[in-house]
């Protein structure tokens, strides 16, 4: 029986003997009931906001492989961006940082300053302790 429509009654439709048969064959390849694959028919026509005459246009497996196609260009396409663009850019900038070695030496240098001046600074400093 029918989820949620099990206490409703039954009512008659007249439609043509070649249609219901068709109908009849339809219903059971899906294994719906009549009324829950009308039921269907019915709020997918709705849903989607077409009417059954318009036409879908390319079936669902044209439509599939077309998006196929486009999503393996996108990856061609990205694929040649790493390789003629990305890849050589790394490998530049690594190898410049490989070929440049650190000295250890500090970047600023303290001057010496003669010794003559350092005296001259240790005995103005001793006579200010006097």
């Amino acid at each position: 029986m029918d989820k949620g429509y099990e206490r409703e009654r039954f009512e008659s439709i007249s439609i043509k003997s070649s249609v219901a048969q068709k109908f009849r064959r339809y219903c059971k390849a899906i294994s719906k009931s009549q009324s829950m694959t009308l039921l269907s028919m019915l709020e997918f026509f709705e849903a989607s906001g077409i009417s059954p005459e318009e036409r879908l246009g390319p079936n669902i497996k044209t439509l599939e492989s077309s998006l196929k196609k486009r999503i393996n260009a996108v990856i061609a396409i990205v694929r040649d961006i790493e390789k003629n663009q990305t890849k050589p850019t790394v490998a530049m900038i690594q190898s410049l940082f490989e070929g440049f070695e650190t000295d250890k030496k500090p970047l600023l240098l303290e001057k010496e300053e003669p010794k003559q001046q350092e005296e001259t600074k240790f005995i103005e400093h001793n006579q200010m302790d006097v």
